[in-house]
């Protein structure tokens, strides 16, 4: 049993129950929808989504990506075109009924089908190009596996974008830009540290010349893929008749990428990665709200309060009065609980000094702050605050990769909640035999090669014995 604390759930101790807990305490999501694998996300869940997408969007139309929005229906035929695409997405698909006289239709499980059917009539000329547009969209996979509410679902919310240019070279670049943004937004903003891994080729996405994914280690050392990137086959693009005229009125067949952030999956990693044993811990940036006054009796506090309430909102800080009739230790409670960065204590006592006195939920330390100058101080500690998350989620992913040089350690490694690193005979097909017994008799998965740089292989592959050809990492997934 682990040590009583204000949540009464241990997080090292069970961090399945406290996931589970947490999602229902703080109202993050509901499962009494009655549907497996689709939870309902309720207004405190949807409230850190929305900046999320927020955030991702200003990120993406930054480096030139434009909005659109397209129907959640893919015809049948868009699948048939490209063999191997078909057949990797063929057991998630949702069909339609379908009417009398109409195509057969599914859910989009991703929609590569969907905007290349419409960039062979919109793509003409070089001049078109690049092409990078996305659209914030749900998709819908029919998951067989045990599902976990944000972690594995059926229903997805995420942002998914779809680029085109004229060369190969140009279309990796925008492979590694899809990296760097991760990084500068999934870590260096949400806190979410991550590996960019080159997938093995019998693990890319389907249509794929290759796949990076984001792979974090959760708390409970299982690994959970976040934003992935592809470089998409040019088979799939001539499938799809989507071709320019260059410069010297030469007809070609461009080449593509589609990057996918899942909002409602990336949610999971900030709220596992931050919490504690008293319940959410959530990014300054991130928290639907972000200061939470509770007042007190005395002369002249609401005043004060709603001075200090209009002040916080007209510098865009996200704030809350609780005046409800419960307890100061309810409020706390439940405050602390749902992750709000700053509580702030307003009463006759604090405005005597011309201060507020400022509880602070990741440290659990209380000051005292001049009255003065109150949102500038506020949005200090903010950025304080979020650069003290990301540090402490930085400390912890440090330790979570082993360097193996047996299968032992392999095991040991994996057995212990780590990612294991070791040398490999390749990730091509010839080393799917290895991969498979890493499956198998190991119960956990190679996640690939690193996608942002080259670690040299040496020696011999610690499952076959046969000369190591590729640095590979593996670990225990959902």
């Amino acid at each position: 049993m682990g040590k009583k604390t204000t949540f009464n759930i241990s997080k090292n101790d069970n961090f399945s129950e406290w996931y589970s807990e947490i999602l229902a305490k703080a109202e993050v999501t509901d499962l009494r929808y009655g549907v497996k694998g689709f939870v309902v996300i309720r207004p405190w869940g949807a409230r850190i989504i929305d900046k999320m997408y927020r955030i991702y969007e200003s990120a993406l139309r930054a480096t030139g990506h434009d909005p659109a929005i397209f129907p959640a229906v893919i015809p049948e035929d868009n699948f048939k075109r490209e063999a191997s695409h078909v057949k990797g997405f063929s057991s998630e698909l949702f069909w339609l009924d379908k009417k009398q006289g109409e195509d057969k239709l599914a859910l989009r499980p991703t929609s590569e089908t969907a905007f290349y059917d419409m960039y062979k009539i919109w793509i003409r000329s070089y001049r078109d190009l690049p092409m990078k547009m996305y659209q914030r969209a749900n998709v819908f996979r029919n998951e067989t596996k045990a599902t976990r509410p944000l972690i594995r679902s059926r229903e997805f919310h995420w942002i998914e974008s779809h680029d085109v240019f004229a060369s190969k070279k140009d279309a990796e670049m925008q492979v590694q830009d899809d990296i760097v943004m991760t990084e500068e937004v999934m870590h260096k903003i949400f806190g979410v540290p991550f590996l960019p891994m080159r997938r093995p080729q019998w693990d890319k996405f389907p249509g794929a010349e290759y796949t990076i994914g984001s792979d974090v280690v959760m708390p409970d050392g299982r690994v959970i893929q976040q934003p992935s990137t592809h470089l998409i086959s040019q088979h799939f693009t001539k499938a799809f008749n989507v071709k320019f005229v260059d410069e010297k009125e030469k007809e070609k067949s461009p080449w593509m990428t589609c990057y996918g952030p899942c909002m409602s999956r990336m949610l999971s990693s900030v709220l596992s990665l931050h919490g504690d044993d008293s319940g959410l811990v959530l990014p300054y940036t991130l928290a639907p709200v972000q200061v939470v006054i509770v007042p007190f009796d005395g002369d002249g506090v609401k005043s004060a309060v709603d001075d200090v309430r209009a002040q916080l909102l007209k510098e865009y800080i996200d704030v809350k009065v609780d005046d409800s009739d419960k307890r100061p230790g309810e409020k706390f409670f439940y405050w602390e609980m749902k992750g709000v960065p700053f509580r702030m204590e307003i009463g006759e006592k604090e405005l005597a000094k011309d201060e507020v006195s400022l509880f602070i939920r990741d440290t659990k330390e209380k000051i005292s702050v001049s009255i003065r100058d109150l949102p500038e101080t506020i949005k200090n500690l903010g950025a304080e605050y979020d650069e003290r998350l990301i540090a402490r989620a930085d400390e912890n992913f440090g330790s979570s990769v082993v360097d193996c040089a047996s299968k032992s350690d392999i095991k040991k490694a994996l057995n212990s909640g780590k990612v294991a690193r070791f040398s490999f005979c390749s990730c091509e097909k010839e080393g799917a035999d290895c991969a498979e017994f890493v499956e198998k008799d190991l119960q956990a998965r190679v996640m690939g090669t690193r996608g942002d740089v080259d670690e040299k292989a040496k020696g011999k592959c610690l499952i076959c014995g046969k000369k190591a050809n590729a640095v590979v990492y593996a670990g225990k997934s959902y």
